[in-house]
């Protein structure tokens, strides 16, 4: 079964902590419930978006640096 993570807010979505590092996850990855798989940034404040289930992240719906709206779709975790 399929879960889908939705943007609580609008802004930029973000897959990495800072330019020069790494993803928080990749697709394939496996997460755990709460585990960051990206922040959403508007206006220099930053929320992260966590997984409220664990599984393995099989889709990203947006890409890095991507706008979203509130309940846009993110990610699909199986």
């Amino acid at each position: 079964m399929s879960t889908q993570v939705i943007a609580p807010i609008p802004g930029i979505f973000y897959r990495r902590p800072a330019p020069d590092k790494p993803p928080f996850v990749e697709e394939g990855d496996t997460v755990a419930v709460g585990q960051t798989i990206g922040v959403i940034e508007i206006m220099k404040q930053f929320t992260e978006v966590r997984s409220e289930t664990s599984g393995v992240v099989s889709a990203f719906a947006v890409e890095d640096n991507g706008m979203v709206g509130p309940g846009d779709i993110i990610a699909t975790i199986d």
